[in-house]
């Protein structure tokens, strides 16, 4: 287990180096000048290269990757552009939005998806499995903004039983906070559970055609030993794997979820860093970012080994 553990954490640390390398000369290589967009357009070439040289901007490129990265090993992330302020500090200020919005997105998505794959799976080819495969149809094919704009009309705008937009924080009630919750989780949810549903239904249809399970069948087990005990167990290994592969993917859908509804998250900073061409605020989600998607897919990868223990060895 602990070699495994070690390899796992090695590979998480050279993906981390490269995305980092990644990131840093996506932005530095990008179009635009930083230096301009400070100064302004009426600024002069000897104000902007002033700028250029407070920034480092005209060391080599090698020189400023390497204080990048002794910067982010100390926590600094930068600073903002055009607010002056710390990035740690704009991220912080933007974070509990996002997080309160993940994770009730993925409470939901979980419960609900696996919840109705086994449903499927245990009426496979009745009403239930039929609704479910049209219901995963939709998930694929219906955008994030669509389903939201279309939550926004039904139950904001035709009932008010839901606020349009907006965030609350937790300290300012539960319901408040949770109201403001609902329509966005919804929305980012609705393709979510149709992909975890779908393949945890074909990942429980395929445990239950081994010739273990029709064993088991034949000495008298009940249909709910068999499919919770027994199959669901079997068939975790695919399941957690699309389970990590929506949280990961909760990161470009929570920026339009937040963008549809109005909400103050990390997703909107996003979004205004880069109308602002604001390069620390860019580089410094994206690292946070890009370290919480490896570090799901890590969890992920060190949760097999509960399921099937073979995956040690």
């Amino acid at each position: 287990m602990i070699g495994y553990l070690l390899r796992r954490m090695v590979s998480a640390i050279a993906v981390m180096a490269m995305v980092g390398s990644f990131v840093f000369l996506l932005v530095r290589l990008a179009p635009g000048d930083p230096a301009a967009i400070i100064a302004g357009p009426t600024a002069t070439q000897a104000m902007v290269a002033g700028i250029r040289e407070q920034m480092g901007l005209n060391d080599p490129i090698a020189s400023q990757f390497v204080h990048w990265v002794q910067d982010i090993l100390r926590g600094n992330l930068g600073t903002s552009i055009f607010s002056g302020e710390a990035v740690s500090g704009l991220i912080a200020q933007r974070v509990q939005p996002t997080i309160s919005l993940s994770i009730l997105t993925v409470i939901f998505s979980v419960t609900a998806g696996v919840s109705f794959g086994v449903l499927a799976a245990w009426r496979t080819g009745g009403l239930i499995d039929r609704l479910l495969t049209a219901f995963s149809s939709l998930g694929y094919s219906i955008p994030v903004f669509v389903v939201g704009y279309f939550l926004i009309y039904v139950f904001a705008i035709r009932t008010h039983w839901l606020p349009v937009q907006g965030y609350v924080p937790i300290g300012g009630g539960v319901w408040p906070w949770f109201s403001h919750l609902v329509l966005p989780t919804l929305a980012l949810s609705f393709s979510y559970i149709a992909f975890i549903a779908r393949i945890t239904r074909a990942s429980l249809l395929e445990v239950l055609a081994e010739d273990y399970m029709r064993t088991a069948a034949a000495k008298g087990a009940s249909s709910y030993a068999m499919l919770f005990h027994h199959a669901l167990k079997n068939a975790g290994v695919p399941i957690l794997t699309v389970i990590g592969l929506s949280f990961a993917g909760l990161i470009g859908g929570v920026v339009l979820t937040e963008t549809v509804f109005n909400i103050p998250g990390v997703g909107r900073l996003v979004v205004d860093a880069i109308n602002g061409r604001d390069y620390p605020i860019i580089q410094g989600v994206l690292i946070l970012v890009s370290g919480l998607y490896v570090l799901i897919n890590l969890v992920v990868d060190l949760s097999y080994t509960l399921v099937d223990p073979r995956i040690r060895y």
